[in-house]
């Protein structure tokens, strides 16, 4: 049986429309390779911190809520963004059964 998640991560906010569309695709697409079914991606909003991570104060968050029947969509994703110098910060929760 799937597991619902939302993953939520923060892109910096200098990357140009085209560039941050470019990276959501792919990090898209590496959820879907690895056996992730994607129900919805979308922006969420461009937020201030009330601290600065990576030399940035501010940074546009990305919402993705998908489901997965293994954890392999989640460790490739959770082991690219760790290496990615546009993804300032990412959390995964796994939802409640509804």
């Amino acid at each position: 049986m799937a597991t619902s998640y939302e993953l939520t991560y923060i892109v910096r906010p200098d990357l140009d429309a085209d560039a941050k569309k470019a990276l959501v695709e792919r990090f898209d697409g590496i959820l879907a390779e690895n056996g992730a079914n994607i129900a919805k991606s979308a922006d969420w909003a461009t937020r201030r911190f009330a601290y600065e991570i990576a030399g940035y104060r501010e940074g546009t968050y990305h919402i993705v809520d998908f489901t997965a029947d293994s954890d392999d969509a989640l460790n490739e994703f959770d082991r690219l963004a760790k290496i990615s110098n546009d993804i300032l910060r990412h959390m995964i929760v796994k939802r409640d059964a509804k």
